[in-house]
């Protein structure tokens, strides 16, 4: 298994904190981090948009991403959630180890 994270973003901090627990109780991610301001610039129904969201990083592994995708999508007020995976390439053995140890009891 490898480590990855999870970037989502959230209409609102309260919506962020409730998928992002939600997540790491159901052990589909090891660990969330939440940011709550953040800026967001897109197209959306041909009309430019720029919102204030929340951010959510949740790690998890490979063998977990697909899950945590569609509990993400049950979840969220988006019609469309941005949920990126960014593959982790490295780190400190010792955290990689404990998000794999996390996920997969």
């Amino acid at each position: 298994m490898s480590a990855v994270m999870v970037y989502i973003t959230a209409a609102n901090f309260e919506d962020a904190e409730k998928i992002a627990r939600g997540l790491v109780e159901e052990r589909l991610a090891a660990c969330t981090n939440l940011v709550p301001k953040i800026i967001s610039t897109y197209w959306w129904d041909d009309k430019l948009n720029e919102d204030q969201e929340s951010l959510i990083l949740a790690k998890t592994t490979n063998d977990k991403v697909d899950a945590l995708i569609e509990r993400v999508k049950e979840m969220h007020s988006y019609e469309v959630p941005a949920v990126s995976v960014i593959e982790i390439k490295g780190g400190n053995p010792d955290f990689l180890n404990w998000i794999e140890s996390v996920v997969s009891k």
